[in-house]
């Protein structure tokens, strides 16, 4: 049997923009998304702690040491500049491996940067 786990999460992180007319997808700073493991085209839950709005969509990387966390598309419309997220992503492992998985947890500062 396989099952999802948690594989990635960078916890309480800050909306610094919002680009409707884009594409689509989540720009995170780059020494984010390596410090949680997340690769490029992943795809990302994203919950809202101010809304309570849950979306996917897919990262892409932004660049190093911004702090940015914007939110493209049509999922503009779940956020506003300020709001704080959770980002979680998932792996699909067996029920063995996932007893010795450890997730990649990431806890940025009030600007979105490690500490």
């Amino acid at each position: 049997m396989l099952i999802h786990v948690v594989k990635s999460k960078i916890h309480r992180v800050k909306v610094t923009g919002a680009e409707l007319n884009y594409i689509g997808s989540i720009t995170i700073d780059k020494d984010l998304l390596d410090a949680a493991n997340i690769v490029e085209g992943e795809k990302v839950q994203v919950v809202n702690n101010n809304n309570g709005e849950r979306l996917e969509t897919y990262a892409i990387p932004g660049p190093r040491g911004s702090g940015e966390i914007t939110l493209n598309g049509a999922a503009a419309r779940k956020v506003s500049k300020g709001d704080i997220l959770i980002l979680i992503t998932y792996a699909i492992l067996t029920q063995e491996e996932a007893k010795t998985f450890k997730p990649s947890l990431v806890f940025p500062n009030q600007d979105n940067l490690l500490i």
